[in-house]
C-alpha cells in the first residue's frame, strides 16, 4: 500500500509542478552540486591535506553532524537524496528481509524508497539534474527522474562517451574509480551548463582499506579535494554541499549471530547485517549492527539474553525501541536490533559462530561510525547553520 500510495504522490507532485512552491527558484535557480564522499569520517578530514575544504570550512557553513543508524551506505544516501529519515523514505540497510519471499535481498528496487527524492523536486521545479556515483546499487535505487547517469558498473559505460574520455572505468575496488566518476562529472558539468543539480557519491574502499594516518587515505582524499576545487572553478556560481554517510573503525570481532544462537539453545530465524551488499571485498558483509528475526515472538527475551551475553555486543534493543531510538520503518527491521562496540561486527561466516579479524579490516554501520562533517559553501539562499542538525538536512531545503 506504501509503495501504491509513494507513486500515486510522486506523480501528482511531479504533475502538478509546485507552480506557487517554486516560483521564486525558477525564475534563475542556482546551479548546486552535492557531493557524498562514502565513508568520509571527521577524523579522515582531519588527517588529510584538504585546502578547498579548509577554504569551504572557513567562508562556509561547516559542522560536524549525525548520520543515521544504521551506518550504512543505502540508509543514509537514500536520506539525504529525499532529506527524510528512514522511517519516512523506507531504506533500512542495504539489503532486507522480503517478507513475501522470505529471504535477504538487496535493496535494488527503486521503488523501495516511499517518497520522493531530491531528483523528483527537481523535476518537477524544471531543473535538469545529474546523478553520478561508483555504485550501482545507487543508480539503480536512486536514478529515477534523472537527466543523466552515470556509473562503471552501468550498462554500457565502457563504451560511453565518458570512456571515450576518460578510458574504460577502473576496477570498482580501487582509489581510482572515484577519480574517473569525478572526472565524468565535471566534463558532463562543463558540456552541459544547463545542468541545474548534480549529485556525486564516490567510494569508500579506501577507507575500508587505510586508516586516517596512512598516505594512501590521505592521497586518495587530496585527489577528492583536487577535483572539488576544479569544480568549483568550473563552475564558480554554484553552491557546493558536501557531506558523508558514515566513517570507518577497525573491528576486531565477527558474530556469526544464527550459528551463535543456534549453538546457545536459543535458535533465531535469521540474521541480518545492514552492510551486506555485493561490494564482498570491503567488509566481507559484516557491520556494526544487526537485525534479528525470531521463530517466535515468546523467544523475544531468551534470544536477547544469549546476545547480550556475547562479548562486544553493546546493546539489544527491541523492534519498539529501535524504530524510536533511530526513526526506522517497522516493516523493514526485525524483532530485535543488535549493535556492537566499536570493535565488534556481525555477519554470516562459514564454518564458526565467531571470528578474530584481522589488524587491516575496517568496517561501519555502528553508532560509532555515525559522525561525520557537513559543508555548505556559496549557497545564497541556504538557511542558518542551525538547520543543518544531520548529515540529511544538507540538501533538503533545495527546491521546496
Amino acid at each position: 500500500m506504501k509503495l501504491v500510495l509513494k507513486n500515486l504522490f510522486t506523480a501528482l507532485f511531479l504533475a502538478a509542478g509546485l507552480a506557487n512552491v517554486f516560483a521564486q527558484n525558477t525564475q534563475k535557480p542556482q546551479r548546486t552540486i552535492v557531493i557524498m564522499i562514502d565513508g568520509f569520517g571527521e577524523d579522515y578530514y582531519r588527517n588529510s591535506d584538504m585546502p578547498n575544504l579548509n577554504k569551504m570550512e572557513k567562508e562556509g557553513i561547516f559542522k560536524i553532524v549525525p548520520s543515521i543508524m544504521p551506518a550504512v551506505t543505502n540508509v543514509n544516501n537514500v536520506a539525504i537524496a529525499t532529506s527524510e529519515m528512514p522511517d519516512k523514505h523506507g531504506i533500512t540497510g542495504n539489503v532486507w528481509y522480503n517478507p513475501v519471499t522470505k529471504q535477504e535481498e538487496f535493496i535494488e528496487d527503486p521503488d523501495l524508497i516511499i517518497v520522493p527524492t531530491i531528483f523528483d523536486r527537481a523535476k518537477a521545479a524544471g531543473i535538469k539534474s545529474a546523478l553520478f556515483s561508483v555504485k550501482k546499487k545507487t543508480i539503480d535505487i536512486m536514478s529515477i527522474n534523472t537527466d543523466i547517469s552515470l556509473c562503471p558498473e552501468c550498462d554500457g559505460a565502457d563504451e560511453s562517451e565518458w570512456a571515450q574520455q576518460f578510458g574504460a572505468p577502473p576496477a570498482v575496488y580501487s582509489k581510482e574509480v572515484s577519480y574517473w566518476i569525478m572526472e565524468s562529472a565535471l566534463y558532463t558539468m562543463k558540456k552541459n551548463p544547463d545542468l541545474g543539480f548534480i549529485y556525486i557519491h564516490t567510494t569508500d574502499y579506501p577507507m575500508h582499506t587505510w586508516a586516517p594516518e596512512d598516505k594512501n587515505s590521505k592521497e586518495f582524499l587530496h585527489k577528492i579535494d583536487e577535483y572539488i576545487g576544479k569544480l568549483h572553478e568550473a563552475a564558480p556560481d554554484a553552491a557546493i554541499l558536501i557531506t558523508a554517510d558514515h566513517g570507518l573503525n577497525h573491528k576486531d570481532l565477527c558474530w556469526d549471530l544464527e550459528k551463535a544462537c543456534a549453538n546457545r539453545k536459543t535458535p533465531i530465524r535469521i540474521s541480518i547485517s545492514p552492510e551486506k551488499d555485493r561490494y564482498f571485498k570491503h567488509h566481507r558483509g559484516m557491520g556494526g549492527s544487526a537485525y534479528v528475526y525470531l521463530k517466535s515472538s515468546k523467544d523475544l527475551e531468551k534470544v536477547k539474553k544469549t546476545i547480550l551475553s556475547l562479548q562486544g555486543v553493546e546493546a539489544v534493543l527491541t523492534k519498539e525501541e529501535a524504530i524510536a531510538k533511530y526513526h526506522l520503518l517497522s516493516d523493514r527491521v526485525g524483532d530485535l536490533m543488535v549493535l556492537g562496540n566499536k570493535t565488534t561486527v556481525f555477519g554470516l561466516l562459514q564454518d564458526s559462530e565467531s571470528e578474530k579479524l584481522p589488524e587491516n579490516y575496517r568496517s561501519h554501520g555502528s553508532t560509532y561510525e555515525c559522525i561525520v562533517p557537513l559543508f555548505v559553501y556559496n549557497a545564497k539562499k541556504a538557511p542558518d547553520a542551525s538547520f543543518f542538525d544531520h548529515n540529511y538536512k544538507v540538501a533538503a531545503w533545495l527546491y521546496r
